[in-house]
């Protein structure tokens, strides 16, 4: 059993419960702009965890495609069919929960200002076989951009073309439709 320093046993946990209320959260709520955004909070938990669990590749994406990209055309689809109202976005509706917001806001910026002040964070030591070193060794990021750039750069562009033709081609009949229902 290896040692694994309190801040991180601590920061698992945290981040872990975080998921779990978010994701129960999410499927509670009855706006789908709420519901999306609590997602949002669901999917930044989990890349934390990645992030603790030396998966730093996993995690930047989890942000960049899941938290980013695909929670961007979720809340464009949600907006377009005009499925939530301003009076249903808001989750915070009186003071106890701006409280409770307000207090877990300080102690992560708590956590910011202990690792600022340290010297050196302890790092988390996962023991590794020899396929994964050699991974390591060769980098999970140029591991997957190599080829993304190189040998599937051309398909690669044509799936970014087709997704900017998929929103403006959103865009007109969402401009369509509000222009014929005055």
């Amino acid at each position: 059993m290896q040692n694994i320093p309190l801040f991180y046993t601590f920061n698992f946990y945290l981040f872990g419960m975080i998921a779990i209320v978010s994701a129960i959260i999410f499927v509670t709520r009855k706006s789908p702009v709420a519901a999306a955004l609590w997602l949002v909070n669901t999917m930044f938990s989990l890349a934390a965890i990645y992030v603790m669990l030396d998966a730093q590749f996993i995690g930047v994406i989890q942000v960049l495609v899941y938290a980013g990209a695909i929670m961007v055309v979720f809340l464009f689809v949600i907006m377009l069919l005009n499925l939530g109202h301003p009076s249903e976005i808001a989750d915070i509706r009186n003071q106890k929960w701006r409280m409770i917001a307000g207090l877990v806001g300080i102690a992560m910026l708590a956590e910011v200002f202990v690792l600022t002040r340290s010297n050196s964070v302890p790092a988390l030591t996962v023991p590794r076989d020899a396929a994964m070193n050699a991974v390591i060794r060769s980098g999970a990021v140029g591991a997957v951009a190599t080829p993304l750039f190189t040998t599937y750069l051309l398909p690669f562009e044509i799936t970014s073309v087709l997704l900017l033709a998929a929103i403006v081609g959103a865009v007109m009949i969402g401009k369509q439709r509000t222009t014929h229902a005055r």
